[in-house]
């Protein structure tokens, strides 16, 4: 069974396009876009299963320079 989600990213001040577009070459990820608003990049994630999930989210994404914090909201349809 295949996951997907919407990862949410808080970044350092002036730090949302490096992370966006470090965060785009990471496996998993399909797409991660600098945007306006409460957080600074969005990124859409595809995984096996929630463990692998978790792992993109939690050792990768938030191993990135310049992340501060996430919020994950999985896709249900």
């Amino acid at each position: 069974m295949s996951v997907s989600a919407y990862v949410f990213i808080e970044c350092e001040h002036g730090k949302s396009m490096a992370v966006a577009d470090k965060v785009s070459s990471i496996a998993g990820v399909r797409e991660a876009h600098a945007v306006t608003g409460p957080y600074d990049v969005i990124a859409n994630v595809t995984a096996s299963n929630f463990k692998v999930l978790g792992d993109v989210v939690i050792k990768k994404i938030q191993g990135v320079a310049g992340v501060r914090k996430t919020l994950t909201n999985v896709v249900v349809e």
